[in-house]
C-alpha cells in the first residue's frame, strides 16, 4: 500500500534540501500518516484508515461520514 491519507489524498512531496553553500540534494518530504481505528457511527463499527494529522483534526470538526461522502470514499470497503 502506497504511503498516501485515505481520506484526503495526501502523499509524499519531492522537494531539494539545500545546504548553506546552495549545493541542492532531492529528497522526499513525506506526509505525516497515522494508522488509526475511528469509531463509525452509522455503520456502528470501528474503521482502520490510514490519515493524515491534518485529516484526524477535520475528522474531530466534521465527522467521518460527512468527509468520506466529500471525498466518495465507500467505508464498508474498510
Amino acid at each position: 500500500m502506497s504511503r498516501h491519507c485515505q481520506l484526503t489524498g495526501k502523499k509524499a512531496n519531492n522537494a531539494f534540501s539545500i545546504s548553506h553553500s546552495h549545493r541542492r540534494n532531492k529528497k522526499l518530504q513525506n506526509a505525516n500518516l497515522q494508522t488509526k481505528r475511528i469509531w463509525w457511527e452509522e455503520g456502528n463499527r470501528w474503521v482502520k484508515l490510514t490519515v493524515s494529522t491534518k485529516a484526524i483534526k477535520t475528522l474531530q470538526k466534521k465527522g467521518l461520514q460527512k468527509m468520506a461522502n466529500e471525498m466518495g470514499i465507500n467505508l464498508n470497503k474498510f
